[in-house]
């Protein structure tokens, strides 16, 4: 009876360490896999910092954001690295969101607090600069935003060929002569016409 007890025993011992060693061995692979995951979004970081430092601001742009979207936690040197080259591809906003954060984890004491305080302020002129730009382009009054009157001969010398019928053009070979594609030969437009032009809406004929 003894016997058959401890054989009991000995064979629910060794079904719970077989049990045990899978479980480990299984959590051990999820480990593994991973490891190799974070190695892949490290390498793709790394690879992004190599082509900023090589000017290649749209390959790094690519790599970084492929990084900052699959890490569980991000770096703070990373903040820094997209913010510094969100710069080069003249995302001023988004260059100081991030800069700011590097700042804001490493204070004055990071390895590159001098350099994201540099670039920072070179951001924050450039939006200035771009936003400045951007509101004196919505108060211009431009021409082809209004229907032109075009007189009581409701018509206008083509300003295609200025007239001619014919647009030169020139090249080594010397001047090559073509008919005017907008006015139909006739050397002027129609009010319709010109405004059309003004438009950018005038299709020229075939």
């Amino acid at each position: 009876m003894k016997y058959f007890l401890l054989v009991g025993l000995l064979f629910a011992f060794t079904s719970s360490f077989a049990q045990y060693t899978e479980k480990e061995k299984l959590a051990q692979m999820e480990q593994q896999r991973e490891f190799e995951k974070a190695r892949q979004i490290r390498a793709q970081m790394d690879s992004g910092i190599y082509y900023m430092d090589n000017e290649k601001y749209a390959i790094a742009d690519e790599k970084l954001k492929y990084a900052l979207s699959n890490m569980k936690s991000i770096p703070s040197d990373l903040t820094f690295y997209f913010g510094k080259n969100s710069y080069f591809i003249g995302k001023y906003k988004q260059s100081i969101d991030w800069l700011t954060k590097y700042i804001q984890l490493k204070g004055t004491t990071g390895q590159h607090s001098a350099e994201a305080s540099d670039w920072l302020k070179k951001s924050e002129a450039m939006l200035l600069q771009q936003q400045t730009a951007e509101t004196q382009k919505a108060l211009e009054v431009l021409s082809k935003d209004y229907t032109i009157d075009c007189g009581p001969t409701g018509k206008v010398t083509c300003p295609i060929c200025n007239g001619s019928t014919v647009i030169i053009k020139k090249d080594y070979f010397g001047e090559t002569y073509k008919a005017c594609t907008h006015c139909h030969q006739k050397g002027y437009l129609t009010c319709e016409e010109y405004n059309l032009l003004l438009k950018g809406q005038l299709k020229p004929s075939k």
